[in-house]
């Protein structure tokens, strides 16, 4: 089912990001980005998400510069990765955001309780910002990892967009 309305040339920056990122699927796609993975059998079979629904909102994300397409060799066949650009990466806050969101109003079924962050350097839990609430040095993506995650309660690197 596509949409009735587009927002891409609004004058309002939430409609306008909202065009991008808020179909069904398309933050869940993009936080299974950011936690590593980058195949489509791995989204498939992370998400539950139909075929036909993982390929659309693939090729939109990879059309509006949110994830760049790689090919790789799979025996005899070529295949693709699906890779986070910088400006998929830079939907980190906007997860980070609904994250917090979704822990403080929304009733969680899963044993490892709310996500955290974690900041690698020291070790220590922090909250998203500038700096680790705890060692104060600079938060850099490399150096977070998400912990008590939908994926598993163990630490999870945030990945890296493609150079």
């Amino acid at each position: 089912m596509s949409r009735r309305i587009t927002w891409e040339d609004a004058s309002c920056p939430i409609a306008r990001a909202a065009d991008v990122l808020a179909e069904p699927w398309t933050l869940l796609i993009l936080r299974n980005a950011t936690a590593g993975t980058t195949r489509f059998e791995d989204f498939r079979s992370e998400l539950g998400i139909a075929d036909n629904v993982l390929t659309t909102r693939l090729g939109k994300l990879v059309d509006r510069g949110l994830l760049t397409k790689l090919p790789y060799r799979d025996g005899g066949r070529t295949r693709h990765e699906y890779r986070l650009t910088q400006a998929g990466s830079d939907a980190l806050p906007v997860l980070h955001a609904l994250g917090t969101w979704g822990d403080a109003h929304t009733d969680s079924v899963s044993a490892y309780g709310p996500m955290q962050l974690v900041h690698v350097g020291c070790g220590q839990l922090t909250r998203p910002g500038a700096s680790c609430d705890a060692c104060g040095k600079p938060l850099v993506r490399d150096d977070l990892a998400w912990r008590g995650s939908w994926l598993s309660e163990g630490e999870i690197p945030l990945a890296d967009p493609v150079a």
